[in-house]
């Protein structure tokens, strides 16, 4: 992997993205053999979650014992990043104690500071703005589940977050089709479509706006969705509920879709708002699938981040 850390997908070639999905098959495979890799013996992950999380952080810490390393779990009261100590000096400090930082917080400009004055690896582990781990573990699933990503249709239903800036990204630069639906001002913004375009050049070719999510899940391998009310969105509950009225995902709007359509969604859902019971339970989700590829996927990033 030619990158040394993970901010963002746009820090990430397209043989980076290669290497790391053809090494998370490997390692899925042995592990599901009981093959042991202590690749990592002896090293240490630090993480940083001002935002709480479960699957983030049971994934991180898992694949570092898997791997024989350790995990340190830091929370915004045991640093106060930025406010005890300034984010120069605790990311100074940490890269002479420990061998990668994974963060977890609300403000990705915390996340490129930490970068910037770290001489280990950084692992966005998400931010308000990317959720880079997330995406690549969606596109490795996806292929995982279909044998390629070649031809395939991939349509997000929801709010253009996090989740979807990054998912597109990643679209974008693995040339698969992404149709985006998104209730009006609720969609992928200008500025971040700017910024995709001076990365991937032709991204108009993959990544679409559309208001109709019965048009974008038309002949659809995917659909995917997400929490229309994210950590710090709460005081916007209600308003956003009448706004994405019409973009859950359900029978209905699957029956749109191609016949052996996958539904995916990277959890915590609110069952019943933007997905079903029905449809979580149902014969076309592969959402468990996709949340365990987390622990293979970040197995392998650490890999290949920490053991040059």
């Amino acid at each position: 992997m030619q990158c040394n850390n993970l901010v963002s997908v746009a820090d990430l070639e397209r043989e980076d993205i290669d290497e790391l999905f053809a090494l998370t098959a490997e390692m899925k495979e042995s592990s599901k053999r009981g093959v042991t890799d202590l690749c990592l013996a002896g090293k240490t992950l630090g993480m940083i979650f001002e935002k709480s999380s479960m699957r983030t952080r049971v994934s991180f810490e898992v694949a570092m014992t898997q791997m024989g390393g350790h995990a340190i779990y830091l929370t915004k009261h045991d640093i106060n990043l930025g406010e005890r100590e300034s984010i120069k000096d605790v990311s100074k400090v940490l890269s002479r104690f420990i061998d990668c930082v994974a963060i977890r917080t609300y403000d990705h400009k915390t996340i490129t500071a930490l970068a910037d004055n770290s001489s280990v690896p950084v692992i966005n582990a998400l931010s308000d703005y990317t959720h880079p781990c997330q995406a690549l573990t969606d596109l490795y699933t996806i292929k995982e589940k279909i044998g390629s990503l070649d031809n395939v249709k991939l349509a997000y239903v929801g709010d253009g977050n996090n989740v979807a800036r990054s998912l597109a990204f990643l679209c974008a630069k693995l040339k698969v089709s992404c149709a985006v639906a998104s209730p009006e001002n609720y969609e992928l913004s200008a500025e971040f479509l700017d910024e995709l375009e001076n990365y991937v050049k032709g991204k108009d070719s993959y990544i679409k706006q559309i208001r109709d999510p019965r048009e974008a899940v038309k002949d659809a391998d995917i659909i995917y969705t997400d929490t229309w009310i994210s950590m710090g969105e709460e005081a916007e509950a209600e308003t956003r509920r009448k706004d994405f009225n019409g973009f859950q995902v359900n029978s209905e709007l699957i029956s749109y879709a191609k016949n052996d359509v996958f539904v995916m969604h990277c959890l915590p859902a609110h069952r019943g708002e933007e997905i079903t019971d029905g449809v979580i339970d149902g014969e076309h989700s592969i959402v468990y699938d996709q949340a365990e590829n987390r622990l293979h996927v970040q197995k392998a990033l650490l890999k290949l981040l920490i053991s040059r």
